[in-house]
């Protein structure tokens, strides 16, 4: 029999169909495929089929009439949401009924309360006149007699009528009510000492409500400033005796601030008169005491208390701004600092000035004491410079050298002491200096720091290091500029970075950074038009010593033996020494400069030293051994030119070896190899310069191929 549990979900049909077989006596295998009955199964299936039609319309049925009674249910629910909301409009229309007359009623009291208040205002002011006559005709009779003048505990009321009465004796004529007047101001006064002393009473006890009610009465007294005056005194009892003033001066203020808001009607009026107190008195007293002691026997340490003591002073200001003194506090915390050091500021820049320059003096003294140098005056100007062209132009020593014995008289410790002492200055100087002064005074430190350490230190080491530069004929090999040069790379990159790192920052937004930085732009032109003259000169001193090397080493018959048959040298000692001189001088330019500096000083001692080669090679005959020897030669001076590591100094050397090829090749190739590669570029009148330096020359008729 069919039912509707048999069709819950999950139900699928391929299921129930095998189960309605399965169920079916012969509608399966279970028995075998002889015992299957297709038409018992068609039977079965037709019978379900009526069975799961008539479960159908039951169901059908069903559904129906939950459907009636589902709509009959809705019609009710309509009808009873209908009824709601006719009763909500009633309520409603009662509501804003009552609303109405809530009005009219509240605008009747507010009416009937102005006419009682209208009643009683003037009523209160009678009782007061009176009550204030009759305390007024005690004072007018000298008896005074009244309890609220002699009771303690009716202190606040008794305040509040003298306070009147003095209001009121202040607009009575002198001559008639002299005496009244006098005897209200006697009690006004003697009230304002009672209320203080209540009011001192009070905070030595901790009680705050009293004190708050004591100041809440003074406050329409005058004597309500002395009050507040009381109260900073009474704060600052016991403090700043022994310990630090300004880390007292923070804990107290911090104190005071959480405690002056429960007691006072204006508390940052109070905690600026607390903060005005400890700056004029405690922190102006230390500071005095600290500087004074200082001032006059050493300078150094009062200048150094100077901005500690400020930086301390700038510091407690950044942490009282925290508090609440005002509204405009930044400004009134710079002005009480300034106040505190004003005696100081004012000459502050001038000691800055004369110490700084004394201490730089001093440095350099110590340092030439040390070396046991006597500081030699420097021609300078019009008749040096006519000295420098005139060396120059006919490469004569015009002034005597002068013998350091390998002493530069640079010193980066002295320039690292000179930069310090500066640094010091430079914050010293933004610390305690106006805005409006700061640009002015470090550009006076920055003078200061070019006449010792440009002018008296470098420029003079450099004036000392070009005197001790040989000439370049001289026998002297002691070339010491390129150490000059090395410390004074050092010194600059130094110097550079304070003038960015210190200086900048307090110039950069005035106008006097342009003049600075044209100022540097001149020293270091200045320096570097020296450094370049002392290098072109070194560079000659050198080419001179390979000269007397050459001249003094190389041989005649180098290049032309008397026996041609005799075995051919690597190279000859001339060209080794040479070599040797050249390297070690490579490796001291490296040491000394960096950069670009390193090429270019390079790239000019190449062509010197190619132009020295070229010349010297031109003075001799060569045999084809010779001829040999001078390629062999040529082979390493080229070792030496890679050293140089300058491409063009390479090329000029590839070109000079492909020119002492020339010196070798046989007649019958001569014109080819001029023709080569290397060659075809160069002058021909210096290839036939080259070809006249051969033995065979005319015997071969060489000339022949360039005319």
């Amino acid at each position: 029999m069919a039912s509707p549990e048999l069709f819950e979900e999950p139900f699928h049909a391929d299921d129930y169909v095998e189960r309605l077989a399965w169920r079916c006596p012969g509608g399966g295998i279970k028995e075998g495929a002889d015992h299957f009955d297709p038409k018992r199964l068609l039977e079965e299936f037709t019978c379900h089929i009526q069975e799961l039609k008539l479960l159908d319309d039951r169901i059908q049925r069903k559904v129906e009439k939950l459907e009636q009674s589902c709509q009959r249910e809705a019609r009710e629910y309509a009808r009873h949401v209908e009824e709601l909301l006719k009763s909500n409009q009633v309520a409603f229309k009662h509501f804003q009924e009552l609303d109405d007359h809530i009005s009219n009623v509240a605008t009747k009291v507010c009416h009937l309360g102005d006419q009682l208040e209208g009643v009683n205002a003037p009523r209160q002011r009678a009782v007061e006149a009176q009550s204030l006559m009759k305390y007024f005709n005690e004072f007018l009779k000298g008896s005074i007699s009244s309890e609220v003048f002699s009771n303690r505990n009716k202190i606040q009321d008794a305040a509040d009528i003298i306070q009147k009465l003095h209001l009121i004796a202040q607009e009575l004529p002198f001559e008639r009510f002299s005496g009244v007047k006098g005897r209200i101001a006697s009690k006004y006064h003697d009230m304002e000492h009672q209320l203080i002393k209540e009011f001192t009473s009070a905070q030595k006890r901790g009680d705050i409500a009293r004190m708050r009610e004591m100041a809440a009465v003074m406050l329409h007294f005058k004597g309500y400033s002395h009050c507040v005056d009381v109260y900073i005194e009474q704060c600052q009892e016991g403090k700043f005796l022994f310990g630090d003033p300004f880390e007292e001066a923070v804990l107290l203020c911090q104190h005071v601030s959480r405690q002056v808001g429960e007691v006072f009607m204006s508390p940052e009026n109070v905690m600026a008169r607390l903060v005005q107190s400890i700056y004029e008195t405690k922190l102006k007293g230390y500071v005095h005491e600290r500087l004074e002691e200082s001032q006059k026997n050493d300078v150094e340490q009062y200048l150094c208390r100077f901005h500690e003591l400020y930086s301390r002073t700038l510091t407690l200001s950044k942490h009282l701004a925290d508090l609440n003194i005002g509204t405009d506090h930044h400004a009134y915390l710079a002005k009480l600092t300034k106040a505190a050091f004003l005696s100081y500021l004012e000459n502050y820049i001038d000691m800055e000035i004369d110490h700084l320059r004394n201490r730089s003096s001093l440095i350099l003294q110590r340092f030439y004491e040390s070396k046991n140098h006597q500081k030699r005056p420097i021609a300078i100007g019009s008749i040096q410079d006519l000295k420098e062209r005139i060396r120059q132009r006919t490469n004569l020593p015009l002034s005597p050298v002068v013998e350091t014995h390998g002493e530069t008289f640079l010193s980066q410790d002295v320039v690292v002491s000179l930069l310090q002492e500066s640094k010091m200055a430079f914050e010293r100087c933004q610390k305690l200096s106006d805005q409006s002064d700061l640009p002015r005074n470090a550009v006076r430190i920055f003078n200061i720091v070019v006449e010792y350490l440009c002018s008296e230190h470098m420029d003079y080491a450099l004036e000392l290091g070009l005197l001790a530069i040989p000439s370049p004929d001289s026998r002297n090999t002691s070339l010491y500029f390129l150490d000059v040069v090395h410390q004074a790379n050092t010194i600059f990159h130094l110097f550079d970075k304070q003038f960015s790192d210190h200086l900048m920052p307090l110039i950069s937004s005035s106008s006097k950074m342009t003049g600075c930085l044209q100022k540097k732009k001149e020293v270091i032109e200045q320096m570097e038009f020296k450094l370049a003259t002392g290098i072109d000169r070194t560079l000659n001193c050198m080419v001179g010593q390979m000269k007397q090397i050459l001249n003094a080493e190389q041989r005649k018959t180098d290049f032309r033996p008397e026996d041609e048959g005799r075995v051919i040298n690597q190279y000859t000692t001339a060209c080794a020494k040479v070599c040797t001189y050249v390297r070690h001088q490579v490796e001291r330019v490296r040491r000394s400069m960096d950069g670009k500096n390193v090429e270019a000083v390079l790239t000019e001692l190449g062509l010197r030293f190619h132009r020295l080669i070229f010349e010297h090679l031109q003075q001799f005959v060569y045999s084809s051994n010779g001829g040999m020897l001078a390629i062999c030669d040529l082979n390493e001076y080229r070792k030496s030119a890679d050293d140089f590591q300058i491409p063009l100094v390479v090329q000029l050397f590839d070109s000079l070896h492909a020119l002492c090829n020339l010196l070798v090749v046989a007649p019958d190739n001569l014109k080819q190899m001029c023709s080569g590669e290397q060659l075809t570029a160069l002058d021909r009148n210096v290839l036939h310069a080259f070809v006249q330096l051969r033995v065979d020359y005319k015997s071969t008729r060489l000339g022949r191929h360039f005319s």
